[in-house]
């Protein structure tokens, strides 16, 4: 039996960043999927508006391009799907951005779903993407600290504080039923204070690890 491979692409910089997500996205494929992660070699350290977002859109296609003979599917990790839409178009494997599988998930059953993230730059385009996949009557808003999010990330403990107030908020506030950590390098911050609600706190690398693994080309593997 062929092993199938997973891309990882994290469209910024931060080989700390690709590290986190390796790790939950390895926890959550099946044992039979090998993954593989790579980095962006230019933009930023941390995507945190739209102008960073629309820059990190020619690493995805590069890497993407790139190393697309090697491996069988792709994921995009980054909430802001850079790049999904003509990556999709050039390859003839899967492409899924952390995003998008996520807000689905999210909306499973339908649910109403808040966003959770420490991004005020990136609000409009999270309400864009909702719309985009057809789920803006389920979204019910994002909840974002004030405090700067560089400065969170420098501070895992004071980062897992501000989101998980923020996810209370969703809850309380807006009526979410379930709740997502908006944002790759928030990954592991997602994994700690998922326990402490009632409601599904969704990874959005962890959801797209669950998206690939459901594809009936991996069927095989998750057996």
């Amino acid at each position: 039996m062929t092993q199938r491979t997973v891309l990882l692409i994290n469209p910024n910089t931060s080989q700390a960043t690709t590290a986190a997500m390796h790790r939950l996205a390895r926890a959550s494929l099946p044992q039979g999927l090998e993954l593989r992660s790579v980095t962006a070699e230019r933009g930023a350290s941390m995507i945190t508006n739209d102008a960073e977002l629309a820059t990190s859109v020619e690493q995805v296609l590069e890497l993407g391009r790139r190393l697309a003979l090697e491996v069988d599917a792709v994921v995009i990790g980054a909430f802001g799907n850079p790049g999904l839409a003509a990556l999709r178009g050039a390859l003839s494997i899967p492409v899924i951005g952390i995003g998008e599988a996520s807000m689905r998930e999210a909306a499973l059953g339908g649910r109403r779903f808040g966003v959770a993230t420490t991004t005020p730059g990136l609000e409009a385009s999270i309400a864009a993407s909702a719309q985009a996949l057809g789920l803006s009557a389920l979204f019910c808003g994002s909840r974002i600290p004030a405090s700067d999010p560089l400065a969170l990330a420098r501070d895992p403990q004071l980062q897992d504080e501000a989101l998980a107030q923020a996810i209370a908020d969703c809850i309380v506030h807006d009526g979410a039923q379930a709740v997502i950590v908006g944002g790759g390098p928030l990954s592991e911050s997602a994994e700690r204070i998922a326990p402490r609600f009632q409601v599904p706190v969704i990874s959005p690398v962890a959801a797209a690890m669950r998206d690939i693994a459901s594809l009936p080309r991996f069927e095989r593997q998750r057996n």
